[in-house]
């Protein structure tokens, strides 16, 4: 394993590295959203960047020994003027910052922007010594806020692997709650209705027969067979959940084209008709070498009662299952979930404050989040849906 010498660089966009060097960094559980074509979508289609309260600032380490100067680690950073498009929730801190006369924003941000997925964050070549290149990301991190005078940094969601680096570097961890789905070698829909305890059961067959009842059909488009049609309708449903919360969707027609043009393999998209017209959609990203799949975004053109729960979790459950998918993740929050099968997962994000003051008063608080939310889960477990106790992963 090759250990040095590197160089750091700070990017201000993925149009300056090639799509294969970048995605040569992702390992088996990097996840769709780490790859090049979806960071750059984002970026060429404008929903990070000027004017977004994302700056793109990522980090790369190169070796500058090699034959050509290759990347061997790198981190998908973002400069952050608010706190929007994170789902992890930090808008008391900035509160505490203001009261005490200081600036909050700008802080760096190392996520997937819109995305509450767990995957890779310190992206080390397999050619290179992993502990070490993580440590000088984390160092070179801690080094960009201080030179600039940001007040924090924040790494939300992620791999396990990867905590105890971020422990060795001083961040504290904090924790969330998402709720998944699992596939414990269901062989239909029924097989696992069969697993849920009565009241569950009965209440998923009653969603189902409710938009059963009134004639609704579901057409499953894998995204190498969409259209551009598809899409249209598509956006239509994801900007009208939007509208309806009387705000503004993040991602743009655009981006979700893009994404139908460069990584198709990793889309699929689930319209749902009445009478032969489109109503409802959702989209899943998929990762099939990691057998799971994400539940990302949902819409209607018509309220029609229980209709989220089929098009955004029970076909999805059901295309799962048809797969060989082991997980289902459904997004961020959504107590409402266990109800329809899922099970509570903690998920953790890393921060690191500059000013020591408030990274003790932050450690503090965190602590005794940390106990409420283990409480939390334990209450959640005691509402387990599925018969047995315990989720078999």
């Amino acid at each position: 394993m090759k250990t040095g010498p590197y160089q750091l660089r700070v990017i201000h966009s993925l149009a300056e590295v090639p799509a294969d060097s970048w995605n040569a960094l992702l390992n088996h559980d990097a996840g769709p959203f780490l790859k090049h074509e979806f960071l750059y979508g984002l970026e060429e289609c404008a929903c990070v960047g000027d004017g977004t309260g994302w700056q793109i600032a990522h980090l790369l380490i190169e070796d500058v020994e090699a034959e050509q100067i290759a990347i061997v680690g790198a981190m998908p950073l973002y400069l952050k003027q608010h706190s929007y498009g994170e789902f992890v929730f930090d808008w008391a801190w900035a509160e505490a910052y203001a009261q005490n006369g200081l600036a909050y924003y700008p802080k760096a941000l190392c996520a997937i922007p819109f995305t509450p997925v767990s995957g890779s964050r310190l992206l080390v070549s397999p050619k290179y010594d992993r502990q070490a290149i993580q440590t000088i990301l984390l160092s070179a991190l801690k080094s960009l806020v201080s030179q600039n005078k940001l007040s924090s940094a924040h790494i939300l969601f992620p791999n396990p692997d990867e905590i105890t680096a971020l422990k060795d570097a001083d961040f504290l961890l904090r924790d969330s709650v998402q709720f998944h789905w699992h596939n414990q070698d269901y062989q239909d829909f029924e097989h696992f209705l069969a697993n849920l305890t009565m009241k569950r059961r009965k209440n998923i067959r009653r969603e189902r027969a409710q938009v059963s009842n009134i004639g609704m059909a579901y057409c499953h488009i894998p995204g190498s067979e969409s259209t551009p049609q598809d899409w249209d309708f598509f956006y239509r449903c994801y900007a009208n959940t939007y509208l309806e919360h009387r705000s503004q969707p993040y991602l743009n027609l655009p981006f979700f084209m893009s994404l139908a043009a460069t990584m198709p393999e990793n889309l699929h998209l689930i319209i749902a008709t009445r009478d032969n017209l489109p109503i409802a959609s959702s989209l899943l990203i998929v990762d099939k070498e990691a057998r799971t799949a994400y539940g990302r975004y949902w819409g209607a053109i018509e309220h029609i009662p229980c209709l989220h729960f089929e098009v955004a979790y029970y076909q999805a459950i059901d295309y799962c299952i048809r797969e060989g998918l082991q997980t289902f993740e459904g997004g961020a929050q959504g107590e409402h979930k266990m109800a329809r099968g899922f099970t509570p997962i903690t998920l953790h994000s890393a921060h690191w404050i500059a000013d020591p003051q408030f990274s003790k008063a932050i450690a503090r608080f965190l602590e005794r989040e940390h106990e409420g939310m283990a409480a939390y889960v334990d209450e959640l477990e005691e509402r387990n849906p599925l018969k047995s106790s315990k989720v078999q992963l």
